[in-house]
């Protein structure tokens, strides 16, 4: 390749990562619950903010829950498993079309998943692909209904080549089966996909190179419903920060698709208490995810 050709490379991965930064987002939150706050790492460093619990009204339906709102059905607590412990029609994601789009890396035209990992796995865009042993691209149904976004690979993701199979991924498994999903049927991905040395937190350039993979893997599977999980991979994708007690339990949208928010499973792990309000969470997902499907 020479020099011009290079510096065309750059410029079409630069219109992409652009494209993929600032179109298609949609996300809409009163502007007074968006303190500055210090966001902490997910992976094994995600310690999010804990939330205070109070007596909530339970909502009868999809139809009565706004984007962002401000009460959350309440939970019975005698239900939740153990694992948890005893502790106080959604459109399509389309690519934008236009001059851009039309000179695009090959990869962008993907038709499968697999596809899209033959042509980008042994992507060396940034500096993790270097120190990565595994590029961890996803795993799962490439047709789910629900698809599940983290941060990064941690050491037992590349060591392993697959998302979320360290302990937290054991405890991500424990939390699907409770709500009626098996780990298999569902599409399991991470912001990055390659392990940042000792667990630190994605650079802003190394997300910027890594990010609209996601999203083409987002376009590919479109799933029904997304679950992001920790501060860090929602407040990447929503381009905000946030406190976990400000989101945690609520709707959200991204790219025109429903999307909720609870703590990592690393966090839970090392915060057992947090562990009943991450078992609401995902008990209010599913109970949404269903009625998204009794209503197509």
């Amino acid at each position: 390749m020479n020099h011009t050709e290079t510096i065309f490379t750059r410029i079409e991965r630069y219109l992409l990562q652009r494209q993929a930064l600032t179109g298609n987002i949609v996300y809409t939150v009163p502007h007074n619950i968006l303190p500055e706050v210090v966001i902490t790492q997910d992976v094994a460093h995600d310690d999010e903010q804990a939330v205070s619990y109070e007596q909530r009204e339970p909502l009868s339906s999809i139809k009565d829950i706004p984007i962002m709102p401000k009460t959350l059905p309440s939970s019975d607590a005698a239900s939740m498993p153990s694992l948890f412990g005893n502790t106080a029609s959604i459109p399509a994601v389309t690519a934008q079309k236009g001059a851009a789009s039309e000179s695009t890396a090959i990869w962008q035209s993907s038709p499968t998943l697999g596809a899209l990992y033959e042509q980008i796995h042994t992507c060396q865009n940034c500096k993790l692909g270097a120190t990565r042993t595994n590029f961890v691209f996803g795993v799962g149904n490439p047709n789910a209904g629900l698809m599940v976004i983290g941060e990064a690979p941690g050491a037992d993701e590349d060591a392993q080549g697959e998302p979320f199979v360290g302990r937290g991924g054991q405890l991500l498994t424990k939390i699907l089966e409770a709500i009626d999903f098996k780990r298999e049927d569902v599409y399991i991905a991470n912001i990055i996909k390659c392990r940042p040395p000792e667990n630190r937190r994605p650079e802003s350039d190394e997300v910027a190179e890594c990010e609209p993979y996601l999203y083409k893997q987002i376009d590919l599977v479109q799933p029904t419903f997304i679950l992001a999980l920790g501060l860090t991979a929602v407040n990447t994708l929503l381009k905000s920060k946030h406190t976990m007690g400000a989101i945690r339990g609520k709707v959200l949208e991204f790219r025109g698709i429903p999307m909720m928010t609870t703590y990592h499973p690393a966090a839970l792990l090392r915060n057992p208490e947090w562990k009943r309000a991450a078992w609401e969470d995902v008990q209010l997902l599913r109970k949404l995810y269903d009625e998204i499907l009794r209503d197509k």
